[in-house]
């Protein structure tokens, strides 16, 4: 059945693409209260996951915390500093993996077949995928961030000027970096199309990108640096706007209005990474069985 569905094309590629977007913002929030409704059954679990959720990943900040009690600065950076940038990183990821963080199951519905049920449903299927058992306890890790983030920028606050263009880009920032991260993990649910499982390829960019971008730029390598500068765009993340909030030069000697470029490199991401999308919904031809 999903095999004629894809050499045929669906009823749905058939609508203008906007009114496709339309309807796959639509199923995609149905879904997710449809989610929302079943964890609020039950409140009290709720509030403890999504504390232990915020514990869990505070662990990581506690350890910076922890080691700046040896050390007064690293890389030039100073405990507030470094906790801006925590703060925004474990935020954005937060909110992509909140929204988007389900992408990773893809590999296991293309193994199992699943994925088939999505596909005659008259739903875009990465909506779907999203959606599929939205986890709000991840909330607590957008909470935790954004309370770090917080705690941050007030500390800072005698040592940086704070003006309008600087207090606008934390929450540009924040979500830019959310989309950037969203994009990176559609890219990866796209190649599991092709390799049947990569959610830990994903994951080392998501996960392991954030831990890196915790820590200030100066600490790496420069070709790392033009790596993830360049490549695979996380220094938009959090590095580049951080270090124009900060009032710090790049390390790579980057022009200052590089800083404003993360809604824009976010944009050029994402459509690479739904295009790639595309390709691998249409070249699926299910398990067989």
């Amino acid at each position: 059945m999903a095999e004629a569905v894809l050499e045929h094309g669906p009823a749905l590629l058939q609508v203008p693409r906007r009114s496709r977007v339309r309807e796959g913002l639509r199923g995609y929030g149905l879904i997710v209260a449809m989610w929302i409704r079943s964890t609020m059954a039950y409140r009290t679990s709720f509030a403890l996951s999504a504390l232990g959720n915020a514990a869990i990943t505070l662990l990581d900040f506690v350890a910076i915390f922890i080691m700046f009690s040896h050390v007064d600065v690293l890389g030039g950076f100073t405990l507030p500093e470094i906790a801006f940038l925590y703060g925004s990183c474990s935020a954005s990821l937060g909110l992509a993996d909140l929204l988007m963080g389900n992408t990773d199951r893809i590999g296991a519905r293309i193994r199992d077949g699943s994925l088939d049920t999505m596909l005659v449903r008259p739903v875009p299927v990465l909506a779907q995928v999203a959606a599929d058992r939205f986890a709000l306890r991840r909330l607590g890790r957008v909470g935790q961030g954004l309370g770090v983030l917080a705690w941050a920028a007030w500390t800072l606050g005698p040592q940086v000027e704070w003006t309008s263009g600087r207090m606008l880009m934390v929450p540009v920032m924040v979500v830019s970096g959310a989309a950037i991260f969203a994009a990176v993990m559609v890219a990866g649910a796209a190649f599991q199309f092709l390799a049947g499982d990569a959610a830990e390829v994903v994951n080392s960019f998501t996960y392991g990108g954030c831990t890196m971008l915790q820590y200030p730029p100066t600490v790496f390598a420069k070709d790392l640096l033009r790596a993830v500068t360049f490549v695979v765009p996380l220094a938009f993340v959090n590095w580049l706007p951080a270090l124009y909030v900060l009032g710090r030069p790049d390390p790579l000697g980057l022009p200052g209005w590089v800083a404003f470029l993360s809604p824009l490199v976010a944009f050029a991401v994402f459509l690479p990474a739904s295009l790639a999308w595309r390709a691998g919904v249409r070249s699926y031809r299910s398990t067989g069985s």
